[in-house]
């Protein structure tokens, strides 16, 4: 039987009107400090879930009258009033994994004017409730570890941020679709069922789904779902982190990240790229070469070029080994590393050593002092260089039967 719950519950239409101050305010929980859902909230739970620096979230929503306008591929629409909830939740003990501090709880709804409106609400540090941020804030979070303590920085989101990745080009909704419901997921009560054929049992479709279709509707793959194949989870981790803005008429970037389109035709191996990051022949994803992989690049950073942009502080490294396996493991090549320069550049007051090496043994090695890019008849290292004025040292490797290596570079100077 369907839950009947209102619209918007305690929500305004749109997001010019007012917004509740406090979480309990919003009709969202019935029992805010524990967490227990107002009547007729739906749990769910995704395939595939963004990363949020290592939070875990909880996830309902607040369907009222009418139906989701249900697609095999793509988004689905959502009635007016529609409200999904997802609470952010930390682990802040490494030594104890089971203690938990609450973040915050974002609100989406989905306004008057079929658009969708954000709402962040913090958690006060007792627990007892939450309060309705008016922009963005950052926090450092102190995690206990075996030998000390660390700091981790969270970033709240403005309802401005909200909307850069729940776009118009997203539909709003993000996680919620055939691909990201289309698994098992144990319920509150303990019953386990496929979440598209429990949401289909209790009438939210339109048109309903005929069951024996499911096992042919897409899925995405769990980074750690073996029986699925590598191209696949590593295809599903892009869609579910980069899809919201990489996909057509999206961000400006060639490609299209949506698990729905073909491989073939994402533009994702081999793609071309608009920013080279200074890298000579970069793709998006270059076939086993992980150093002209500018997808890899940035996930794998947490510089000023890190995807995504947005709330992200922390590397995924999980998520960076899967896109590293899925790289590494298609045709092509061996590639070598950039040589490595010892000492790195900076400012020096007396002549020094330079001294470049490789990884790989016989790679022969070149370089320049101009700041030009080395080719495979400039000079060749054999010794220490000795540097007496300012430079730019810029250096490659090369080995038949090898991808030759980018360049790596450094800059010295020299005090008068």
């Amino acid at each position: 039987m369907r839950p009947v719950v209102g619209a918007y519950l305690g929500m305004p239409h749109n997001a010019k009107g007012k917004l509740p101050a406090l979480l309990s305010q919003t009709g969202v929980f019935k029992d805010t400090r524990s967490l227990q859902p107002a009547d007729g909230l739906i749990p769910y739970d995704l395939a595939v879930p963004f990363w949020s620096d290592g939070a875990s979230k909880r996830r309902w929503v607040a369907l009222p009258g009418g139906k989701i306008k249900f697609s095999p591929v793509g988004e689905w629409s959502f009635p007016r009033g529609t409200v999904f909830v997802k609470t952010f939740v930390m682990a802040v003990d490494e030594t104890q994994p089971e203690v938990k501090r609450r973040l915050e709880t974002r609100l989406l709804v989905v306004d008057s004017d079929d658009g969708v409106y954000g709402a962040v609400y913090k958690w006060r540090a007792d627990e007892s409730d939450a309060d309705l941020l008016d922009s963005s804030l950052s926090e450092e979070i102190r995690i206990k570890t075996a030998g000390a303590e660390r700091q981790q920085s969270w970033y709240y989101p403005s309802r401005k941020d909200c909307l850069t990745c729940h776009n118009a080009k997203a539909r709003g909704v993000l996680g919620v679709k055939t691909r990201q419901l289309n698994h098992a997921f144990t319920y509150p009560s303990g019953v386990q069922d496929n979440e598209l054929r429990a949401w289909n049992h209790i009438g939210l479709f339109e048109p309903a789904i005929d069951e024996q279709e499911l096992v042919r509707l897409p899925k995405l793959a769990a980074s750690n779902d073996l029986e699925r194949s590598l191209e696949d989870r590593a295809r599903s981790y892009l869609d579910a982190n980069c899809a919201h803005c990489h996909r057509p008429g999206g961000t400006v970037a060639y490609f299209d990240a949506r698990y729905d389109t073909p491989l073939d035709q994402q533009g994702l191996i081999d793609g071309p790229i608009l920013i080279s990051q200074g890298i000579d022949k970069p793709r998006v994803i270059a076939a086993h070469d992980l150093w002209r992989s500018i997808a890899f690049m940035r996930v794998s950073t947490n510089e000023d070029i890190r995807m995504p942009p947005l709330a992200r502080k922390r590397i995924d490294e999980q998520g960076v080994a899967l896109i590293r396996a899925w790289v590494t493991s298609l045709p092509g090549p061996p590639v070598l590393d950039p040589p490595t320069i010892s000492p790195a550049g900076g400012t020096y007051h007396t002549p020094i050593d330079v001294t470049l090496s490789n990884s790989e043994a016989e790679a022969d090695i070149r370089y320049t002092l101009d700041g030009s890019v080395p080719g495979p008849t400039d000079l060749h290292y054999e010794k220490p260089i000795r540097l007496t004025d300012s430079t730019v040292l810029r250096t490659r490797a090369y080995k038949s039967g090898f991808t030759r290596s980018i360049t790596a570079q450094q800059v010295f100077s020299f005090a008068q």
